[in-house]
């Protein structure tokens, strides 16, 4: 059974002001950085070990919020990401269940 779960997060941001554009900067950054992969505009995922892992990544989505907009998050199961249904375009190759067990022998 794994124990693969993964951490979306989905957002809106506003842009109109110098400090809502860096606000947003820093928000994107931070998801990059805590290895976040875009799934499309403005929708992030990350790849947990555990139940726990997400916990932790939530803790740390909590301290990194901007001030203002939309921010929101959802934890799925590995096996129900994958089978997320794709209307136009393709899957990005992180999103293919081989990656999680790949990252299973590091």
């Amino acid at each position: 059974m794994s124990r693969y779960m993964r951490l979306l997060v989905l957002f809106d941001l506003p842009v109109k002001t110098k400090a809502d554009r860096r606000a947003y900067a820093r928000f994107h950054k931070f998801l990059i950085r805590d290895g976040y992969d875009m799934i499309q505009l403005s929708v992030y995922a990350r790849l947990c070990n555990s139940p726990e892992a997400v916990e932790t990544h939530i803790l740390r989505l909590k301290s990194h919020k901007p001030p203002r907009g939309s921010v929101r998050y959802m934890q799925v199961t590995e096996k129900q990401f994958t089978k997320m249904q794709v209307l136009v375009g393709e899957k990005k190759p992180k999103e293919d269940p081989k990656f999680a067990r790949q990252l299973s022998f590091f």
